[in-house]
């Protein structure tokens, strides 16, 4: 049994995949200190990753992820983790990483914008010395930059490609053979890092999550913040190279904490309209498939539908629009669920059976609501 973890962070990112061989992959993390106050929807995810993690007897993950450098992906992440490039960083109760994933974007972006946060300058520093060590760290796409940042540093790509993972390939450390899960890189590509000055968004890291059990694939979309311009390179790259089915999903994660932004380039009055490429991607959702927005609660008055920041309820209702078509089960919000008080992780279990839902909305004991995925073939 696999598990997909998504924890209420507000509108920011933090998921946990916790494998049935033991091994743990976090995807981001936000940890908001309001969170730590008993009257906050927000929760404590300081003390909720050390309670599972003492659970298990640990103190490390096997990967930590972070998608890109942006605050709601990373805030207040250098006090809880253990950082090889400084001591001060090192000792007490830090939590261990045995392997960094980053876009190359975090090696290469400078710390001259207003926009980047100490932490950030942190973990550009991090990875950076993980990846002139030679161990710890896998870094994705492989653009110029990066080639040009490795030989100032006396390395060159082919010393390091152990630790390069390009678009369009495997990540390195996981098998369907060993962990039943393999992590197909789709972005960033090499144009979205040495193209202009947005590595950011453009940028960041975007998985499709391939589960297989006893011969039942699930597939699970990782994706944080992106826009619609990239979900297209996307598609359009995936089908080039008759690889349709990468864009399926039982599982996706909806970008940007339900931004129109993922969908169009215009919101819409009252329901976002996909371009055709991002209504192809929708369309590779399986039946009994879910959406999840990790994001605020997402309102359905007058406000929200003039509010300028996500989450944007037309993009909600694009979304359900699409779920319906493939016969979707349901759009789920990180802070709605079960209710907007006392919001909990969503926890999804992987199987032989398919995909399942956690519920523990059913007085009595957790109940399992069963969404059985179409077998492979």
């Amino acid at each position: 049994m696999h598990k997909v973890i998504f924890y209420p962070v507000g509108n920011g990112d933090t998921s946990q995949i916790v494998l049935d061989n033991g091994k743990r992959l976090l995807f981001d993390f936000r940890h908001l200190e309001n969170g730590e106050k008993d009257d906050s929807p927000c929760i404590d995810l300081k003390k909720q990753l050390r309670v599972e993690l003492d659970e298990a007897k640990r103190d490390n993950f096997d990967v930590v992820a972070f998608t890109h450098g942006d605050k709601d992906h990373i805030a207040n992440s250098t006090s809880f983790f253990e950082l090889q490039h400084a001591k001060k960083y090192q000792g007490g109760d830090r939590i261990k990483i045995d392997e960094l994933w980053v876009p190359a974007a975090m090696i290469l972006e400078t710390a001259e914008s207003d926009n980047q946060s100490e932490e950030f300058v942190i973990w550009r520093q991090e990875a950076r010395y993980r990846l002139k060590q030679g161990e710890g760290v896998q870094v994705f796409s492989k653009p110029d930059k990066l080639k040009d940042w490795l030989e100032s540093e006396g390395l060159s790509v082919e010393k390091r490609k152990h630790l390069i993972t390009d678009a369009g390939d495997l990540a390195k450390s996981f098998s369907i053979a060993n962990d039943e899960v393999e992590f197909f890189c789709h972005s960033p590509f090499i144009k979205h890092c040495d193209e202009g000055d947005d590595l950011r968004n453009a940028a960041a890291l975007i998985f499709q999550v391939r589960f297989e059990v006893d011969g039942e694939r699930t597939d699970y979309w990782a994706v944080g913040d992106t826009d619609y311009e990239v979900l297209e390179d996307i598609v359009d790259s995936t089908q080039s190279h008759g690889n349709d089915d990468r864009l399926d999903w039982h599982l996706l994660n909806i970008p940007h904490h339900c931004s129109y932004k993922a969908l169009s380039a215009e919101k819409g009055d009252k329901e976002t309209i996909p371009t055709e490429k991002v209504k192809e991607l929708l369309m590779h959702g399986q039946p009994d498939s879910y959406l999840v927005s990790s994001s605020n609660p997402i309102g359905n008055d007058k406000d929200s539908y003039e509010q300028t920041q996500p989450p944007h309820v037309q993009a909600k209702n694009c979304y359900n629009t699409y779920l319906k078509k493939v016969d979707g089960r349901k759009l789920l919000v990180t802070m709605e669920e079960p209710n907007t008080k006392n919001p909990e992780p969503l926890i999804f279990e992987i199987s032989g059976d398919g995909h399942k839902l956690k519920s523990r909305t059913i007085t009595g004991a957790a109940a399992i609501i069963s969404t059985p995925a179409p077998r492979a073939g």
